[in-house]
């Protein structure tokens, strides 16, 4: 079997995100070195056209950590546009600004920890709740359906 090399975008995507994880922030650097008990984030992930700073896949959850450029009202409106997309794909963004990370981390952690309860309750109670379902063994029969 021949393996496909991944296409132009991808590899841009690829080197974007290394380069976004290189050059992270004080504040995204300390909020990485906290494990979350029931979650597993990546960081700089790319989804759509935009790279999240933190993921976690598994629950839906994604964390935003924004300094001060993104007070501005075009950048108020890009992240406005930019968290629409997510939820449109399954996540749900919650933003801290960086100061608050550097300077209130507990207040910070307290927030994330009952999000991902949130979130782990969500999917404990719903099959359907990622934007990916659990795929069937099997398809059913033909003939065979599911409403008889």
């Amino acid at each position: 079997m021949v393996e496909k090399k991944p296409s132009k975008i991808a590899r841009f995507k690829i080197a974007n995100a290394r380069r976004l994880r290189k050059d992270s922030t004080d504040a995204e650097v300390k909020l990485w070195r906290i494990p979350i008990e029931g979650t597993h984030f990546r960081r700089q992930v790319p989804i759509g056209r935009y790279f999240a700073d933190f993921a976690c896949h598994q629950i839906g959850l994604i964390i935003e950590l924004d300094g001060i450029q993104h007070a501005e009202d075009k950048a108020r409106r890009y992240d406005e546009e930019r968290t629409v997309f997510l939820a449109g794909q399954g996540y749900h963004v919650i933003r801290f600004w960086n100061h608050e990370v550097l300077e209130e981390l507990e207040a910070v952690l307290d927030t994330i920890f009952a999000v991902v309860q949130q979130r782990l309750t969500l999917l404990a109670g719903a099959q359907d709740f990622h934007p990916t379902p659990d795929l069937r063994s099997d398809p059913p029969r033909k003939g065979e359906s599911e409403e008889e």
